[in-house]
């Protein structure tokens, strides 16, 4: 036989069970002798419970009416504040506003997405050196003159820039399978 918990037969004591559990309960209590033993207890513990609460070092009774009057008070001041709008929640999620800043903001990620993707050409300025990457190699341009270093239809280039102004380039040749290294400084 599964005898119902401790936590169970307190709340029955104090008749705060719910109508399904209290149903269960009384059943089993109907049938179980050490069960209704425990009932009684936990009854007579309630019957005491009102003689302890005012014990005299700790006015409970008190601090039990002031707890009550501070959460009174806080659920008042909650309705007078609360405002008549609805909840984000409760409205369509995109109307007229909403949907064209959502819209909006696909349409900016996708433009970032495609520039980041392709890429665009910056436009150098004239003042001081310029490392680039051209379609024939890579190149040092200054004013109007530049110098350059040409892969010579070598295949898997592989280019590397540095933050500090340099530029490397690495080529396979096609025909003799060595690497070459070329590096551009601009300072």
């Amino acid at each position: 036989m599964k005898h119902p918990n401790q936590a169970t037969l307190a709340l029955h004591a104090g008749g705060d069970l719910g109508f399904v559990a209290r149903w269960s309960t009384e059943r089993h209590l109907a049938k179980c002798g050490r069960c209704r033993k425990e009932v009684a207890a936990f009854g007579g513990m309630r019957e005491i419970l009102p003689e302890l609460a005012e014990i005299p070092e700790i006015p409970w009774n008190r601090l039990a009416a002031e707890m009550k009057a501070n959460i009174r008070l806080g659920l008042s001041a909650g309705e007078c504040v609360r405002s008549e709008e609805w909840p984000l929640r409760d409205s369509r999620l995109f109307t007229g506003g909403r949907a064209l800043v959502a819209f909006a903001s696909v349409v900016v990620l996708l433009v970032t997405g495609v520039v980041l993707q392709h890429g665009t050409p910056m436009a150098a300025r004239d003042e001081g050196p310029v490392v680039q990457s051209t379609a024939n190699g890579i190149q040092v341009r200054e004013g109007g003159q530049a110098l350059g270093l040409l892969n010579g239809g070598a295949q898997n280039v592989m280019y590397s820039v540095n933050a500090q102004g340099s530029m490397g380039a690495r080529y396979l040749d096609r025909e003799t399978g060595q690497v070459t290294i070329n590096n551009v400084y601009a300072q």
